[in-house]
């Protein structure tokens, strides 16, 4: 799948909706180790969900969510200047659209 970063880095354009990137702050070990425990607890998500088990659910989406967070894309905006959070929010009711309608958005990475 292709995807824009937005100019300021603080979302990606998926299917022309705005997706909360994670922090570039971060330091790539720690980057990396919570990349791991996020697709480790999104594995467990599936596999609660073909076996039926609702309490193993339950606790891979907390897992998910927790790692999420760490990373930057849910909880409190990473950044510092007092901008909103546009996450989930279509790109063409944003800040951004007349940079993705340029086609400065459609590039992928």
């Amino acid at each position: 799948m292709t995807y824009s970063l937005t100019p300021d880095g603080r979302y990606l354009v998926v299917r022309g909706r705005l997706w909360r990137a994670a922090n570039p702050g971060l330091a790539p070990e720690v980057r990396e180790a919570w990349v791991r425990r996020l697709m480790a607890a999104r594995r467990a998500v599936g596999q609660a969900r073909r076996s039926g088990n609702h309490e193993a659910l339950a606790r891979a989406g907390k897992a998910v969510d927790e790692a999420k967070v760490a990373l930057g894309e849910r909880g409190p905006v990473w950044w510092e200047d007092g901008a909103p959070d546009l996450n989930r929010h279509l790109v063409k009711n944003s800040p951004y659209a007349a940079w993705f309608e340029r086609g400065d958005g459609e590039s992928g990475l």
